[in-house]
C-alpha cells in the first residue's frame, strides 16, 4: 500500500496541490494511494485521531511518497513532530520511501531532502536514491493548481516508474 504525505501543515499549500497531483498519477497507473495532509492534524500528541490515522493509514503502508517543502532551509517542524509521536516501531522500520522536495525558490529544497533522508534512515526507512527536486513550484502550478509543465510531469512519472519496482 502506497501513502502520499503532504509535509506541511498550511492551508491551501502548493505541497498538498502536488501531492495530489501524485495520487493521481498513481491512480493512473492503476496503484491506489492514501493521501495525507498535515493541515488540521495535531501532531504534538497522540491523539484518539492521530492513532486512528496510524492505525488505518500509516502502518499498513509499505511505501511512502513525501512532498516536503522547503522551511528555513530543512523540513517542517510539523512533518518531524509527526514522525516523534508515531509508534516509530511499527509505523516506519523496514518500509520504503521516496522524496520530493518543493520551494518557490531555486533549490527545491535540496537541504531538506537530506535533512529528511538522515531522519528517515534513522527510522529503519530505505529512501530511494532518485529524489526531486521542484523548484519554482508556483510558476509551474496552472489555474487548477497542478503542474502543467511537461519537463516536469516527465521526471515525476520517471521517478513514480523508478520507485515502482523498489
Amino acid at each position: 500500500m502506497y501513502c502520499i504525505i503532504s509535509g506541511t501543515n498550511r492551508p491551501h499549500s502548493n505541497t498538498l496541490k502536488v501531492a495530489g497531483q501524485y495520487q493521481s498519477i498513481l491512480k493512473s497507473m492503476g496503484i491506489p494511494a492514501s493521501l495525507v495532509s498535515l493541515e488540521n492534524l495535531n501532531v504534538l500528541e497522540r491523539s484518539e485521531r492521530y492513532v486512528d490515522l496510524e492505525e488505518k493509514v500509516l502502518i499498513p503502508s509499505s511505501k511512502f511518497i513525501f512532498i516536503s517543502p522547503e522551511y528555513n532551509g530543512s523540513i517542517p517542524g510539523v512533518l518531524k513532530c509527526m514522525f516523534d509521536v508515531s509508534d516509530v516501531a511499527v509505523t516506519w522500520w523496514n518500509k520504503k520511501a521516496l522524496l520530493t522536495g518543493i520551494s518557490t525558490g531555486r533549490a527545491g529544497n535540496l537541504r531538506g531532502m537530506d535533512d529528511l533522508t538522515g531522519i528517515l534512515h534513522y527510522l529503519k526507512v530505505v529512501v530511494h536514491p532518485n529524489k526531486l527536486p521542484i523548484s519554482v513550484v508556483a510558476s509551474l502550478l496552472n489555474a487548477d493548481g497542478e503542474i502543467a509543465d511537461q519537463i516536469t510531469l516527465a521526471k515525476i512519472n520517471s521517478q513514480l516508474m523508478d520507485f515502482i519496482p523498489f
